[in-house]
């Protein structure tokens, strides 16, 4: 690998900032974390650093939406799992925060708070220009290593994740370690036909990432399910009505072309389960009408989707079918991942909801590589360099120590 870990230095004593990703689902009703996976995943690389003074550092939700909250819930939580004090600081850059860093002791962990209530942390800068942020300026001298794990975030270039490794020594942590040399084993032995499953509810995300998947030779065979399926439904005027989301008629129009280039690539349902008032209602995509919720995928579709997959050299998995959490609609999810899991072809499921589900239904066992990222695992998957490995490399360069 072309990156350092944590083995290339010596730890004890040291004053670490640990960029994890533990951002969590929340309850949009109670603003309670509905789910921990990732603040659990972030404890692996924290029990390695035991020798050293730790500074945790996330983002959680984004401007504007009910997921954009504090992390005093997230030090609570991670305090629980470790069975370990982890003090909560409600600060990131300011003097709180610079005094809590400054006053630490061996083995002490801290949280800092939300990294996005810093506006910094909400856009996206070159490597060189993030170095020079308030953000990094004022945190980075308080540091003697930076360990970036946050893969989930890999393809955003905000300061936590591209600027301390421009002025500090800056490695992987486990998770990120783990992830990148898994994927380049899989990478290097994949073979065709490549297989998609493309699910889930970022379609602007998708839709740039599929061009670029088909070119570089990652998916001979795109099956659709989920919001960006309802996408290229509408696209096939298959469904005849507004869907009602973001940057619709974009988006559309962007399905609409990609079909064109690519018609035999593509796959999407024939048929769905609606929700009926709470109840389970399977139809032919035809039959769809305005208000009507799609809910999951209908047995036509999966089975036609398990044959493709049956046949797969390599399967890639993202994004649930179906909103699998109720019972009544778990059908699609569940087949999809039985036929991938029980599958002769290399499989990469990503996602922190596909994850839950792979150990909700004792899967997880069959699966080669499983990731709760999400988007940047498909970046990753297309070969575009992602600017957080990126930025990993350029400071295995600078820093090198043995």
């Amino acid at each position: 690998m072309k990156i350092l870990t944590l083995e290339d230095f010596e730890l004890r004593g040291k004053t670490v900032l640990l960029r994890v990703d533990m951002n969590c689902p929340i309850d949009p009703t109670t603003g309670e974390i509905s789910g921990i996976k990732r603040i659990e995943e972030a404890t692996e690389t924290i029990k390695a650093l035991s020798n050293a003074k730790v500074v945790v550092v996330s983002h959680q939700g984004r401007v504007g939406n009910k997921d954009y909250i504090g992390m005093e819930q997230h030090a609570k939580i991670l305090e629980h799992i470790l069975g370990k004090k982890v003090t909560y600081v409600q600060d990131v850059i300011g003097s709180l925060a610079q005094e809590t860093i400054k006053k630490m002791q061996n083995s002490e962990i801290i949280l800092l708070d939300n990294l996005r209530f810093c506006a910094e942390e909400n856009y996206e800068f070159t490597p060189e220009d993030a170095s020079n942020t308030i953000m990094v300026q004022r945190l980075g001298k308080l540091f003697d290593l930076c360990v970036l794990d946050s893969f989930p975030s890999a393809h955003r270039s905000h300061p936590s994740l591209v600027g301390f490794s421009q002025i500090i020594p800056t490695c992987a942590g486990k998770i990120v370690e783990r992830e990148v040399r898994k994927l380049e084993e899989i990478l290097t032995v994949a073979k065709a036909p490549h297989v998609i499953v493309l699910g889930g509810s970022k379609v602007t995300d998708r839709l740039e990432a599929i061009k670029m998947l088909i070119k570089r030779g990652r998916a001979d065979q795109i099956l659709l399910t989920g919001l960006i399926a309802n996408v290229f439904m509408r696209a096939q005027a298959r469904i005849k009505y507004p869907l009602g989301i973001k940057g619709e008629e974009e988006a559309v129009a962007k399905a609409h072309a990609l079909m064109g280039e690519y018609p035999d690539v593509f796959f999407t349902p024939v048929d769905v389960a609606i929700n009926n008032n709470g109840k389970r209602v399977e139809l032919d995509v035809r039959l769809l009408n305005k208000g009507d919720q799609i809910y999951d995928l209908g047995p036509k579709t999966i089975e036609h989707y398990s044959k493709i997959i049956s046949s797969a050299g390599t399967v890639f998995i993202s994004g649930p079918p179906g909103f699998f959490e109720n019972e009544d609609f778990s059908y699609g999810t569940k087949s999809m991942l039985q036929t991938v899991a029980n599958s002769m072809a290399t499989t990469i499921v990503s996602g922190g909801h596909l994850t839950s589900a792979l150990k909700k239904y004792g899967l997880a066992e069959k699966i080669t590589h499983i990731s709760t990222a999400g988007g940047a695992l498909v970046l990753y998957l297309t070969g575009e360099k992602l600017p957080m490995i990126q930025s990993l490399e350029s400071a295995a360069i600078k820093f090198r120590t043995r």
